[in-house]
């Protein structure tokens, strides 16, 4: 055959490989089903003996073909093993002892824009016949880019799954919430909720256990997303059963922790602030099981002060000992005193400094505007952790804030 009859030839098989691999794409063929497309195009079109295709995979570069090497290659290329100069041509590869791609004789980086995306490696059958390594990585590229969309459209659909597995999280979430607070003769409260994510493990709720007393509980899961929220859901069930036997708070810790320490996971732990309210004899008996001191603003005396019961956490004592951990007292209240309970997600909001918000701030903030009602005293307190916070700085906990205010 004489040369023009072969590029010829050439030609036309390039151009029947190129068809074959567009109409593969535009088919939406599977990744596997590309790859063996370009490999047999390589091995009968284009004279290749034999050839490594490393595709680049979270940083590194995964092997995705590999035929007719016997020496040992590795199946992942470190990307700071790679070392690509793209304006001069060059590339050096570290590989460690027992490693070689001696056997091949030339090497086409891949890439998309200034991004490498893929090296590959190959071995002419024969040596006196040309090769087009410029056909041969454009034929790569297309291959290689076709990848990378497949790849990012499965992530893009695995994101749309989970987005949309948070959001009926969060509505559901939502539901173990009370649709409606205290607001009566004698109390009226308020509540903001704001999850690190779509779902969180921070859970406040309330009761009207007759005419005469509420309750008020909040709580929080240690750690953040799903796997709070679902053991949120748990406390819930547990705090609502508990609530029917009438029990008094530190009684009623005893036995939260002893169901909950039935499902939580070794590492998990919730902290809980239990109020029952006697509105007729002016009192609250508290009790609180490892949370955050509740903020308690004393009208009579225009003060603030963080109310100091000793409790242990839930779940972290999972025995009868528990008992010996919690304790509750019962205090005396007057018109116009205010309740702060709160989560750590608002004390520990923090400014790039490190600087948290902090209890004395709090205190400050309830100290300066007692006559605002609850949800006007909320919203200082919101406004000023983001203003405290500012644009280079952090919150990075789910936060709840209860505000009651006795009347």
């Amino acid at each position: 055959m004489d040369s023009n009859s072969y590029k010829y030839q050439r030609k036309e098989l390039e151009l029947k490989a190129l068809l074959e691999i567009t109409q593969a794409i535009n088919e939406n063929q599977s990744e596997e089903v590309l790859i063996n497309i370009f490999k047999f195009t390589c091995l009968v079109h284009l004279d290749i003996r034999s050839l490594i295709l490393y595709v680049a995979k979270e940083g590194d570069f995964e092997q995705r073909i590999a035929h007719g090497v016997k020496s040992k290659t590795p199946v992942l290329l470190s990307a700071d093993a790679v070392e690509e100069n793209k304006k001069s041509g060059s590339l050096s590869i570290r590989l460690e002892d027992g490693y070689s791609f001696g056997e091949l004789e030339t090497y086409l980086p891949v890439y998309h824009k200034e991004t490498l995306l893929a090296i590959l490696f190959l071995k002419q059958k024969n040596k006196e016949l040309e090769l087009d390594l410029d056909f041969t990585q454009a034929l790569a590229n297309i291959l290689v880019v076709a990848l990378e969309n497949k790849r990012f459209a499965r992530r893009q659909l695995e994101q749309e799954v989970v987005k949309r597995e948070m959001e009926i999280a969060s509505q559901v979430q939502q539901l173990l919430f009370p649709a409606t607070l205290p607001n009566t003769d004698f109390l009226k409260a308020e509540v903001t909720y704001i999850p690190h994510s779509r779902v969180g493990g921070d859970y406040y709720d309330t009761y009207q256990v007759d005419e005469n007393h509420f309750v008020l509980i909040m709580g929080d899961v240690s750690g953040k997303g799903t796997s709070a929220a679902f053991h949120m859901a748990q406390m819930k069930g547990v705090f609502q059963s508990l609530i029917q036997l009438g029990l008094r708070p530190a009684e009623f810790m005893k036995k939260a922790n002893a169901a909950l320490s039935k499902c939580l996971e070794r590492n998990h732990f919730i902290t809980a602030s239990i109020f029952e309210i006697d509105v007729v004899n002016h009192t609250f008996c508290h009790a609180r099981a490892g949370h955050i001191p509740t903020l308690w603003y004393k009208a009579n005396e225009n003060k603030a002060e963080f109310i100091s019961v000793e409790g242990l956490g839930l779940g972290i004592v999972r025995n009868l000992s528990y008992k010996n951990h919690v304790q509750e007292k019962t205090f005396e209240y007057h018109s116009g005193d205010i309740l702060v309970l709160l989560t750590d997600g608002i004390l520990e909001g923090r400014k790039e400094t490190g600087e948290q918000f902090g209890n004395d701030r709090l205190k400050k903030i309830v100290e300066a505007h007692p006559q605002k009602t609850p949800i006007h005293l909320q919203q200082e307190i919101i406004d000023s952790l983001h203003q405290f916070v500012g644009g280079d700085g952090m919150i990075d906990d789910d936060y709840s804030l209860l505000v009651v205010k006795f009347k």
